[in-house]
């Protein structure tokens, strides 16, 4: 498969402070800016980043990365995405270095959202705490265009899915990289942090508690991953997932109906727009 992982997420956001001071203070997780000083990178494992914080007038995703396994592969799902009647750009040569990529090319999806192939990522040294960027839940329209890109043409692989429409997607051995959900506008429902412990969980919540930071989803275990976390939302409106302990799955797997949401927890502080009808 081309794709390997989930790369990196860059932000448009207004508020630059309140994301730093949520990051470091709350979470845990230290903030280094860039060459230039403007764009904010959060460090969550030993690469360059995995979130990037762009100053804006206003809140939105601004690219959405994927590591691709070689030059080769990145050719070959540059001809499956212009044959599928995508335009395929060039990366520059700013762009590259901030990404740590030796090649970058990128793509914009059905629904706007500007969507990055990269390959080769830049290590800086070792971090503890949070291991990396799990995964993001993308909502909105045009959700069948959106499955035929990840899916058919990107070749990402349907792991379960849960009605009345949210579908879990993997490109590895995770549990997922990407969910995709019906919606009425385009947004980014939440991005996953992932950490190494229950314990680094625990500390994260329990300084989010005391902190007084709004806990949108409290602590659970999900049914479908067996993930434990807990959300917050972010000073751009959305969520962030604080978890551990997803699971893998291997090539035997069968996509399914996975039922209801969670094993435990998860209490929703506003009504839930992927409530299944049972619950």
């Amino acid at each position: 498969m081309g794709i390997r992982k989930l790369g990196y997420v860059g932000l448009n956001v207004t508020d630059l402070g309140a994301w730093t001071d949520l990051l470091g203070r709350t979470l845990g997780i230290g903030v280094s800016k860039s060459g230039s000083g403007e764009i904010a990178l959060a460090e969550l494992d030993e690469f360059q980043y995995r979130l990037a914080l762009y100053p804006s007038t206003e809140d939105s995703p601004r690219e959405l990365g994927w590591i691709v396994d070689s030059p080769q592969e990145l050719d070959r799902l540059s001809r499956r995405l212009t044959d599928a009647g995508f335009t395929v750009e060039e990366g520059s040569a700013d762009e590259k270095e901030l990404r740590g990529a030796t090649e970058l090319r990128w793509f914009t999806d059905p629904v706007g959202y500007r969507v990055e192939l990269a390959v080769g990522e830049a290590k800086v040294r070792d971090r503890r705490g949070a291991t990396g960027l799990g995964h993001f839940v993308q909502a909105g329209p045009r959700l069948p265009e959106l499955r035929e890109l990840y899916e058919s043409v990107l070749e990402f692989r349907l792991t379960d899915y849960r009605a009345p429409g949210l579908f879990f997607f993997r490109c590895n051995r995770n549990h997922h990289s990407i969910a995709l959900a019906s919606a009425d506008t385009a947004s980014i429902h939440h991005l996953e942090l992932e950490h190494g412990s229950i314990d680094d969980v625990g500390r994260a919540y329990d300084r989010a508690k005391a902190q007084s930071v709004p806990i949108s989803i409290s602590l659970g275990r999900h049914m479908n991953d067996k993930a434990i976390s807990f959300y917050v939302r972010n000073p751009s409106g959305f969520h962030l997932e604080i978890g551990c302990g997803g699971i893998e799955v291997g090539d035997d797997w069968l996509p399914h109906d996975f039922g209801r949401s969670d094993e435990w927890g998860h209490h929703h502080a506003d009504a839930n727009p992927f409530a299944s009808p049972a619950s």
